[in-house]
């Protein structure tokens, strides 16, 4: 396994970490680039390196091409965490209750490349966020959501979360999503 370094995203990383971003939301969501949900996937420099209680990391394999000759290594992961709670609509009205914006810091964008995965970056990268949120002094829990029909996805974040709703339970299936809380720091 090549030892990645996992850093805070900068200016010069946002086009590798978004090519991470809009690869898994083609290859494994199916969705393709969804305007009302993946803006943040577009312009993550605005969503994740201005607002100082955001925070976007990347993983870096320094024995990766980056494609640009410059031997920098290529971005492999991302995750990020902003300060926005579950919005009502699509999601559960309660939810939105529970994790208001401001209070709720939302885990977003957990991203492998398919050759990096099954190495415990994933695992890292959250370890890191939980420990952004902690120190941030002003969140009071750390939500997420994921798409169970991911492969992986879910049984990944039940080893880290506690599920606190199950769309699949809902009547008519809600719109399938497992919504999580993870304990804030490790």
């Amino acid at each position: 396994m090549r030892d990645c370094i996992i850093r805070t995203a900068g200016p010069a990383d946002l086009d590798r970490a978004r090519a991470v971003m809009l690869d898994t939301v083609y290859r494994d969501f199916g969705t393709g680039y969804v305007p009302r949900w993946h803006g943040d996937v577009i312009d993550p420099a605005a969503a994740y390196l201005a607002p100082p209680r955001h925070t976007l990391l990347v993983a870096i394999d320094p024995e990766g091409d980056n494609g640009d000759g410059s031997g920098a290594g290529d971005v492999v992961a991302t995750a990020a965490l902003d300060s926005r709670g579950p919005a009502h609509p699509p999601n559960p009205r309660e939810l939105a209750e529970r994790y208001p914006s401001g209070e709720t810091a939302q885990v977003r964008r957990v991203y492998v490349r398919p050759d990096h995965r099954r190495l415990g970056l994933a695992r890292r990268l959250v370890g890191e966020l939980l420990d952004f949120a902690a120190a941030d002094g002003g969140y009071r829990s750390v939500y997420l959501h994921t798409d169970p029909s991911v492969p992986g996805a879910e049984a990944f974040w039940r080893s880290l979360a506690e599920v606190v709703h199950d769309e699949r339970e809902d009547a008519g299936g809600g719109n399938g999503v497992v919504h999580f809380e993870l304990p804030m720091g490790r």
